[in-house]
């Protein structure tokens, strides 16, 4: 059994809840622990990440949280930095399962989040297991 954190940036609290079902579900079903963690945003999380890593309370994370397109270029910045912010955690030998969902739209959203439709949150939960795997697999064994 592992233990994994859920870092979610809560500002769209309806549809992380879902996020998180799904995300949770995954990771009970493969026999390890959750918890979760809120931050303010998504840029916060992979910093909130590194943090906890550090701390080696927890063997795998997962990332949550939805950005939906607006009039401005702030969507592009919150999706990129935030994606390779947790790209270069992950490049450092941290699992982590991306689940921050960048869309159009609300809608769009609701469909991706929904465990009983796109299941992103179950995915990412998923990749953070594959991704601890391949860690134990190539681990010293010395």
């Amino acid at each position: 059994m592992a233990r994994f954190l859920i870092v979610e940036a809560r500002f769209y609290a309806e549809l992380n809840d879902k996020l998180i079902e799904g995300a949770r579900a995954a990771l009970e079903d493969a026999g390890h622990q959750a918890d979760v963690l809120t931050v303010p945003g998504a840029l916060e999380i992979p910093g909130a990440i590194a943090l906890a890593a550090e701390s080696g309370q927890y063997d795998g994370f997962v990332a949550i949280g939805v950005v939906i397109r607006g009039e401005t270029y702030h969507f592009e910045i919150v999706a990129g930095e935030s994606a390779r912010a947790i790209m270069a955690l992950t490049m450092d030998g941290i699992a982590i399962g991306n689940g921050i969902i960048t869309v159009q739209n609300e809608i769009q959203a609701q469909v991706r989040a929904d465990p009983a439709q796109k299941n992103k949150g179950g995915e990412a939960a998923k990749a953070a297991i594959a991704l601890l795997d391949i860690a134990g697999r190539f681990a010293d064994r010395s």
